[in-house]
């Protein structure tokens, strides 16, 4: 590709945007919450679980329901003060693999591609996994300090929900006695690491990033990954 290369501020700035498909961290908080509720919840529901004014809650929700995140069902009640119809806003099929139409700009993961590109592999590999681990970091800071100092599973289980929320439908699964690993079942970075595989690394620097925050360091590995010919990415992770 022509160009200058990005200065690590560039680069890190679109990793940052790429990561950050949700745009705040109490958006996602409520995805999860109405994706974990078979009935989903209305907009009073969800101000009264995360302390918001209801039109607060509403708009988040609205949003979510624009993105296509989330659908809209509304319930009428029966009786002569049933009062004006809900709006229950949940998720279409919990129980299914995620597979949402996260917002991708397919020129930021061009820049991140082309600055991996002029890159040595292994600065390149160093500098986008580091870059994962900042922004890991600050992912699992915005969760909030109640999360902090966890189990290594529950912890575990912690990064798989908030990958989940930026679009990598990741879940925690046990791999042996001290290993536990993240399986993702979608890549929101698209067809871009089948031309770079080292942006893999950014999912395995997520993963550390975060578990430094929550829990504590961890080794990871990428033993599994789209580039590699695999249906799925799994990143094991030793405590």
């Amino acid at each position: 590709m022509d160009g200058a290369p990005l200065t690590p501020t560039e680069f890190a700035s679109a990793v940052t945007a790429i990561t950050g498909a949700f745009g705040d961290p109490t958006r996602r908080d409520i995805f999860l919450f109405t994706r974990e509720r078979l009935g989903g919840a209305t907009a009073t529901e969800t101000a009264e679980h995360f302390d918001l004014h209801p039109n607060v809650a509403r708009h988040h929700l609205d949003k979510l329901a624009a993105g296509g995140y989330l659908e809209i069902a509304v319930e009428h009640h029966d009786g002569a003060s049933a009062g004006r119809p809900s709006k229950h806003y949940r998720s279409a099929n919990p129980s299914a693999p995620l597979e949402l139409p996260i917002p991708r700009d397919d020129l930021l993961i061009s820049m991140l591609g082309r600055a991996l590109a002029m890159l040595p592999d292994g600065q390149a590999e160093q500098m986008a996994e580091e870059v994962g681990a900042e922004v890991g970091r600050s992912m699992a800071e915005s969760i909030g300090p109640e999360e902090i100092q966890r189990s290594f599973r529950s912890a575990m289980q912690v990064v798989a929900d908030a990958l989940t929320a930026h679009g990598f439908a990741a879940r925690a699964v046990r791999a042996g006695e001290d290993q536990l690993r993240i399986v993702s079942e979608h890549c929101p970075f698209g067809g871009a690491p089948i031309e770079y595989p080292v942006i893999c690394a950014v999912d395995r620097g997520l993963v550390r990033g975060m578990l430094s925050a929550l829990y504590g360091e961890a080794t990871t590995d990428l033993s599994s990954s789209l580039p590699m010919g695999d249906a799925v990415c799994i990143t094991d992770v030793n405590a």
